[in-house]
């Protein structure tokens, strides 16, 4: 626990703005008020409130774009879909997945104005989930943090998140995840869904209702299981979250909270152009025929091998397709690359914390939030790349007399973090203050370890469980992080003029202790203790406003042996340790917003400097044998414009549409010690879109309701050098339902269709990290995206 004394200076800070503003996310929703402690529960005036309940907001009082998705939003979708799907059909949000539900962590990728996740910040009620990694180094994704049915909104700041956000990642933006409260009346919800690939998820939410003295509960648990869309194996979760809420009224409230998640999913292959153009868009991993990876792996790895095949069947004719006919030219038309057995995530998660929010005085409160994480990991590979060794240990621990070609490759998570957060906001007249402080330690232990596989006609090993005896291991290491941040933060509304701003510090120091192997160990920190915000709204009357904001953020280290700077050498890392800068961003957007009657009007336009980006390369010549390096490349320029539009036509009929223009390009060129060109002034960010038309249609009459999106994005590349891109693509997914009367038992049926024209399409890119060039098309680097599939569910409750 850490204490943080606090002198109040006796003058109007100028702060940030949604620091010391109430999102407007943060309002009765649904029909049910957010929590107390991240949430004013008075609606915004001119919100649009829909027949279902639901409120439509983009981001009117606030000095930065800001705009929200509300649980009506997610309840249209198909359960269990993650909420940064939902969030797509904002403006500047290019989400990407491979799967329906937009939730299989390997493929979702999330960017904002050309920033990447790892570049945004995500908080759920306050707590911070890091970055949302698929290897989790410093938090947890928000498909596992929460069932998607228990939040109440999520707010997408698309150039800078808000001063006192617990995150040191936030670059380019912050998405906020807000979690419904227990409602006051007991009640039971559940629903079941059927579809595609045989998906089942079932969920049940009970509620206690209030038991007296304002303290009330809830309690919910969900489940999926579905099978993979092409290829063989599955996907399966189970989730459960409690909350416990003891309201004391107008002087405050204690929140207790537990979420648990075990989610274990096969993975999809990794492709590449080369791999499509021979196997197509389709091929995947060979998860049902282990004998076939096995021949594979002997082939590939013993020529002697492939040419006993070959005189036995006079090619290799023996294999089924797509590796049929494909002769002693092995190596070229089928490599090691085009199908390996078996991959898969096990993710296993504990979140729990207290929330105290207390109003001291009338003009005084204080917000405290604690809270614990732990994760078990583990990323799975079955790789011809290591072949098994004799005698190696089995999963009982006996040797293994016929080994294969193949082994078991894990990459291991274990994860212990925890922190505080508090806030203090002291209200005078006009003027609001609010002072944040924020402290989390975090251990990571990591390892990347060989496990033996059996030469027989079923695998020795189940790529869903947790290994155990390994065969060797490559490195494992301990990594710690002490993270401390405070801001300071004023907004001064005199009327017609609302102006807001302030600073926030923070201090990131990462060590690295390794137990095995030969990557780098040592301490690094990043530190800024001045990073400014500024923003102004002016009100012109009840209908429009003109804002505009300036931030500056900095994106501290990342302690892993899976990320830099301590996924280097010893000695690339010892070159660099003491000159290496941390990346930042300046970011300065302005625009203006209109409302009258049912529409609502949201024009922004910004400009962002990025700087010092970090990208790895070796720095000598190739003869010089110099271990590759982490290095400061210069920066990115960014700008662009979105604009939005809700429009209410009845109360029944609403519709959203969105569109989005971004340049961002390289400002340096860059070259290795070599001389090779690796990235070039002027070229466009990686998995960025310049274009990005978004729309909506939405019908609800409380009996039968409806929605279609699109969803169209211009071309993205996936090299620095821009020689390779995966072509503009326009999704459309629907749904239609109908709720039955009380006296038909309160039900309510629908039907959803993802990818309603079945278009066939690369989804994420950058899977396998970017190169500078890809001119034969083998970076293996793609996944493909979903094809049509339909859903039908049975509710009742909601």
């Amino acid at each position: 626990m850490v204490k943080f004394l606090i002198g109040v200076a006796p003058l109007a800070l100028i702060a940030s703005g949604a620091s010391a503003q109430t999102l407007p996310a943060q309002a009765v929703v649904a029909g049910v008020a957010t929590d107390p402690v991240a949430a004013d529960p008075t609606p915004v005036d001119g919100e649009q409130t829909s027949a279902s309940g639901d409120v439509v907001v983009l981001g009117f009082g606030q000095s930065r774009q800001v705009q929200t998705i509300t649980a009506a939003d997610l309840g249209r979708l198909t359960p269990g879909t993650s909420p940064l799907k939902a969030i797509s059909k904002l403006p500047g949000v290019n989400f990407q997945a491979s799967d329906p539900f937009g939730a299989y962590e390997w493929s979702t990728r999330i960017s904002l104005r050309g920033f990447n996740q790892n570049q945004l910040g995500f908080t759920l009620d306050g707590v911070p989930l890091g970055d949302m990694s698929y290897g989790p180094t410093n938090g947890l994704h928000i498909s596992r943090a929460i069932i998607s049915e228990n939040l109440a909104a999520t707010s997408v700041a698309q150039g800078a998140g808000a001063l006192g956000t617990a995150s040191t990642s936030n670059l380019g933006g912050t998405i906020q995840f807000t979690s419904r409260a227990p409602s006051d009346v007991a009640g039971l919800a559940a629903s079941g869904t059927y579809g595609s690939n045989d998906t089942i998820r079932a969920f049940v939410r009970a509620d206690s209702g209030d038991l007296g003295g304002g303290l009330k509960g809830t309690i919910s648990y969900a489940y999926l299981t579905t099978d993979k869309w092409k290829g063989f194996g599955s996907q399966r979760q189970h989730q459960a979250n409690a909350k416990l809420v003891k309201d004391f009224g107008d002087r405050g409230s204690i929140t207790g909270f537990v979420n648990f998640s075990d989610r274990r999913e096969n993975d999809y292959q990794d492709l590449s152009y080369d791999i499509i153009r021979r196997r197509g868009l389709y091929n995947d991993n060979i998860t049902n025929d282990y004998p076939l990876a096995v021949r594979l792996a002997k082939i590939a790895n013993n020529q002697a091998a492939a040419a006993v095949y070959q005189r036995a069947n006079g090619s290799l004719n023996g294999f089924s397709a797509p590796y049929a006919g494909v002769g002693l030219s092995y190596p070229q038309n089928v490599t090691l690359d085009d199908g390996y057995y078996d991959a898969a995530g096990l993710r296993r998660d504990y979140l729990g914390g207290i929330i105290f929010d207390a109003k001291l005085t009338d003009s005084l409160s204080l917000t405290s939030t604690s809270y614990y994480h732990h994760n078990k990991g583990q990323g799975s590979w079955i790789t011809p790349y290591s072949p098994t060794m004799l005698g190696a240990p089995n999963a009982d621990g006996t040797p293994i007399t016929n080994p294969t070609p193949l082994s078991f490759r894990t990459t291991e998570y274990s994860l212990d973090r925890a922190g505080t957060i508090a806030k203090l906001g002291l209200t005078t007249g006009a003027n609001r203050l609010e002072l944040t402080g924020w402290y989390e330690s975090n251990t990571l232990h990591q390892a990347r370890r060989l496990y033996g596989m059996t030469d027989t006609a079923t695998p020795n090993r189940d790529a869903r469980d947790f290994q155990r005896n390994p065969m060797s291991t490559a490195w494992n290491g301990k990594y710690d992080t002490e993270t401390l941040q405070y801001s300071v933060g004023d907004t001064l509304d005199i009327g017609q003029l609302t102006i807001n701003g302030g600073w926030k510090g923070m201090r990131v120091r990462n060590q690295a202790n390794l137990l095995a192997g030969t990557l780098a160990r040592g301490k690094i920190q990043s530190q800024d203790w001045f990073l400014p915000q500024v923003g102004a709204v002016l009100h012109l009357g009840n209908q429009a406003e003109v804002f505009a904001s300036y931030t500056e953020n900095m994106r501290a280290f990342i302690a892993a042996a899976t990320a830099p700077p301590f996924s280097i050498s010893q000695a690339a890392f010892n070159a660099v340790a003491n000159t290496v800068r941390p990346e930042k961003s300046k970011t300065a957007e302005g625009g203006v917003r209109y409302r009258t009657g049912g529409l609502q009007l949201s024009a922004v336009g910004y400009y962002i400097d990025f700087s010092d980006r970090l990208l790895t390369y070796s720095i000598g010549t190739a003869i010089q044998g110099l271990p590759p390096t982490l290095n400061n490349v210069g920066g990115v320029e960014s700008y662009g414009a979105e604009v939005s539009a809700f429009y209410r036509l009845t109360p029944a009929f609403s519709a959203l549409a969105s569109y989005s223009y971004n340049h961002a390009t390289y400002q340096q060129t860059v070259r290795d010690g070599s001389g090779n060109l690796l990235a070039e002034k002027g070229r466009y960010v990686v998995d960025t879109p310049q274009n990005m038309v978004k729309g909506e249609l939405v019908y609800d009459d409380s009996r039968f309701f409806g929605r279609v999106g699109a969803d169209y994005m211009s071309k993205r590349y996936f090299t620095y050098l821009n020689d390779q891109s995966v072509a503009g693509r326009v999704l459309v997914d629907a749904s239609i339902g109908y709720r039955f009367p009380e006296a038909w038992g309160g039900f309510a049926i629908e039907g959803s269709v993802t990818n309603l024209t079945d278009k066939r399409y690369i989804s994420t890119i950058g899977s396998g990290g970017f190169t500078a060039s890809d001119p034969n098309g083998t970076a293996q680097t793609l996944l493909a995206g979903a094809p049509r599939q339909w859903f039908v569910t049975l509710k009742k409750g909601f």
